[in-house]
Formats: C-alpha cells, sequence, structure tokens
C-alpha cells in the first residue's frame, strides 16, 4: 500500500503478473452490500512486452508519490515501472531469484533498492544511476558467481549413525549434495515411521533445508535512519549494515540476552562472532518497529523473536507457538504504535502482542497458505494475500447507533474514544 493516500494497493502473483486496485472504490458488492469486490485498475502480465516471465515475489511502490512501482521476480530481475504508462523504464539483471526488495522511506540522500536474492552478497540498485551501487558481502552460502560440480567426495556425505531408538546424524563441513539429500530424506522418512515414537525431525529438517535454500531472504530499512540496512539470510543471520562503511557493524546473536550470554560450548564460538545466528533455520521474515527501537524477525525454524536493537539483545519475549512457511520470505506487518505484530502463519494469520509475546487473534479465511500482511494506517485495516489468489480485507467492527447507546448506558462508552495516554 502506497503510504501518502493509503488508497492504491500494489499487488504481485505467482502467475508473474502485476495488478494495482483501488480499495476506497469498490466495483462490486456482495452479501448485501456487505462484502465489497474489487477490480484492478492495472495489470501487468507475461503478454506484456516487457512483462516477467516468473513468479513476482516482491512489489512495492517508490516512496516518495505513485508514479512508480518496482518488482522483483524468480526470473532474476528488478523492473521500474511507470505507473501511468505501465512501461518498464529500468531493468536490474540479478544473479539468481529475486527474494525482496526494500527501499527507504526516510531517504532523502540516495535512491536505492535493497536487494535479498539467491545470492549470498547484497545489491544496492540505484535508479538515480540505473546501475548497482555496491555491494553487501557478510552472508554465508553458495557463491553463484562461481561455477560448481557435482563432487562424491568421502568428506561431503553425511555420517550416519544408529544408537538404540536414536538417529544421530554428523554432517560434514560441506553441505549435502542434491542427490546425497534426496537419498538421506528418504531413509529417513522409513526410518522415521519405525522410530517414530523417539525420533525428532525438526533439526535434520532445517539441515537439509539449508541445503536447498541460499542467499539473502529479507532486507528492511530502518525507520530511524535512512543509511540503515537489516538483512537476513538463509545462514539463520541478521546483519546491520551503515551502506555509507564496508562491512555490517552488527551481527545479532540468539544466545545474547538481556539476562546475559550462555557460554559457549565451544572455545572457537567465543571468538568468532561474525558467524553468531539469530534463528537455527533462515530467517524468511524482518519487520523493523515505528520507533526504530527493536525488530521483529521469524525464521523458518518456526520462532518470532523480538530483539533490543541499541544492545542487540534478544528480549527473549515467548511468542506462543507459530507454525511458519519454510521455503519462502514471508511479510509482517505491525500497528502504528508496534503494539501488535501480525504474522502469517500457513493458512491463517496470527495477532500476537509485541511485549508480552500472547496471542491476541487469529484470522481464518484463506483457503491455502498466506503469504503477506500490510496494516493499513489511515483505515486501521489489515490486508492479507494468498497462494489461493485472494486478497483479504480485514475491517474493525462497524458500532450502529444501537450498541452505542447500549455501551453508554453501562457508562463504556468512553472507553471507544480513549487512546494510550488516557487516564
Amino acid at each position: 500500500m502506497e503510504r501518502n493516500e493509503g488508497r492504491y494497493l500494489l499487488s504481485g502473483a505467482s502467475d508473474a503478473s502485476v495488478a494495482i486496485y483501488d480499495v476506497q472504490r469498490a466495483t462490486d458488492y456482495e452479501g448485501g452490500g456487505l462484502l465489497a469486490k474489487h477490480k484492478s485498475l492495472v495489470t501487468i502480465d507475461k503478454q506484456h512486452e516487457h512483462g516477467h516471465k516468473y513468479a513476482i515475489s516482491s512489489a512495492i511502490w517508490y516512496p516518495i508519490d505513485t508514479g512508480l512501482f518496482i518488482t522483483g521476480s524468480y526470473d532474476h530481475h528488478i523492473n521500474i515501472w511507470d505507473t501511468n504508462t505501465t512501461q518498464m523504464v529500468m531493468n536490474f539483471k540479478m544473479p539468481g531469484k529475486v527474494y525482496r526488495t526494500a527501499m527507504s522511506s526516510l531517504a532523502t540522500s540516495h535512491m536505492l533498492i535493497a536487494s535479498g536474492t539467491e545470492d549470498v552478497q547484497v545489491r544496492l540498485c540505484d535508479i538515480a544511476s540505473g546501475a548497482f551501487s555496491h555491494t553487501l558481502s557478510g552472508h554465508r552460502g553458495k557463491d553463484l558467481n562461481r561455477k560448481t560440480s557435482l563432487d562424491y567426495e568421502k568428506n561431503r556425505w553425511p555420517a550416519l549413525f544408529l544408537s538404540g531408538p536414536r538417529i544421530i546424524l554428523l554432517r560434514r563441513s560441506a553441505a549435502f549434495d542434491c542427490l546425497g539429500a534426496y537419498l538421506l530424506c528418504s531413509l529417513l522418512r522409513v526410518m522415521g515411521a519405525w522410530f517414530s515414537k523417539w525420533l525428532i525431525m525438526d533439526h535434520l529438517t532445517l539441515n537439509v533445508q539449508r541445503m536447498f535454500l541460499n542467499g539473502v531472504m529479507t532486507v528492511e530499512w530502518s525507520t530511524s535512519s535512512e543509511w540503515v540496512l537489516v538483512t537476513g539470510g538463509c545462514d539463520g543471520a541478521i546483519r546491520f549494515w551503515d551502506i555509507r562503511r564496508a562491512g555490517c557493524f552488527r551481527v545479532l546473536n540468539q544466545s545474547h540476552s538481556q539476562l546475559g550470554r550462555r557460554p559457549p560450548l565451544l572455545q572457537r564460538a567465543a571468538t568468532n562472532k561474525d558467524r553468531a545466528t539469530a534463528h537455527y533455520g533462515a530467517v524468511i521474515g524482518l519487520k523493523v518497529t515505528g520507533d526504530g527501537m527493536y525488530l521483529l524477525s521469524a525464521g523458518s525454524d518456526s520462532r518470532l523473536r523480538l530483539w533490543d536493537i541499541e544492545s542487540s539483545c534478544n528480549t527473549l519475549v515467548n511468542f506462543e507457538t507459530v507454525r511458519l512457511q519454510t521455503g519462502k520470505a514471508i511479510q509482517l506487518a505491525t500497528t502504528q504504535d508496534s503494539a501488535l505484530v501480525f504474522v502469517p502463519c500457513m493458512t491463517s494469520v496470527k495477532v500476537f502482542d509485541v511485549w508480552s509475546g500472547t496471542t491476541v487473534l487469529t484470522f481464518r479465511g484463506h483457503y491455502e497458505h498466506v503469504n503477506c500482511c500490510w496494516y493499513s494506517l489511515q483505515d486501521q485495516e489489515l490486508y492479507t494475500g494468498g497462494n489461493d489468489r485472494q486478497i483479504l480485507v480485514w475491517s474493525p467492527s462497524k458500532w450502529n447507533a444501537d450498541e452505542l447507546d447500549e455501551w453508554s448506558k453501562k457508562g463504556k462508552a468512553s472507553a471507544l474514544d480513549e487512546d494510550n495516554w488516557s487516564d
């Protein structure tokens, strides 16, 4: 949703199409006028001369106005579009699938698009020059710029041992190759049926996911500085960058909390802070609070974490059990005061209290996995998009006159007008 009027909604789909909707003007009504339907004002699909060829993974407005919008796709391209003419005005060729793009809403000194792709390097695309400004190197994984070949050396295969009812997997220093992982998963699936009472698959699943997932899945600009960028990689790391300097200046560590840091199991782990991880799996979602003081992160380990940015501490807020998608990035959303966070959890959207981690609400309406959320500050509405090709709008309940009269008789009418500063 563009931030100026809060009126035009931009969406991208897996069929490589992008559409723009006017959320303030419905095209049809159903259910006695209770359900509003919206048809797209503009649609760009594969048939367009410069349309994307594969799924669109990211679609964002130019922060200043609605004259431009940016799309990123699995076809390895980031396209800049003129909204009025629906023509592509600029294109950036990336080294792999594009997972996420982001522009700073505070920027007055640059026009940079941060991109998270299959490559471990974060590339900054400069709209002003039409070229890459520079790259940010720090995340670990496969380098897509290097030619790789399958090899079956002994040290690339994991050692598998049976110890009573437990399966112990000792992974070597290098990653599994595809054939080895496929055979291993098949073996574990069969053996898991035999030892279902004892076998815990979560850790093994995360190891296999790390083999298939690579690169930087999510990028987020700071809400307090136009120069600070936050990135989350498939290596489980969350890194902070000052784009004016070389190298990242902060790496979050899940074992570093306000209660103190747990002693590392290995001495070498204590000295290598650069390899710290924020999640046991890939980082698939990031959201900086409105005041820029806290960061919410989601991982493929199905964990949500709240971080104090100033101290780099894990606040240890215990978010109630969630089940997150593990194969692609998700988009989180927060309310204006950052008191609530909206999280896509498979086919539903869960609403958590940011400070306590308790579940406040659960929205159910999609028939397939939910991928993204956006909270409109102007209308106090939540927009969600899912694999069922539906964009749903969740609005607060409307109070009619009779309900207001009933509440006023109970002495509760004043509560409707209260805010966080009311006594």
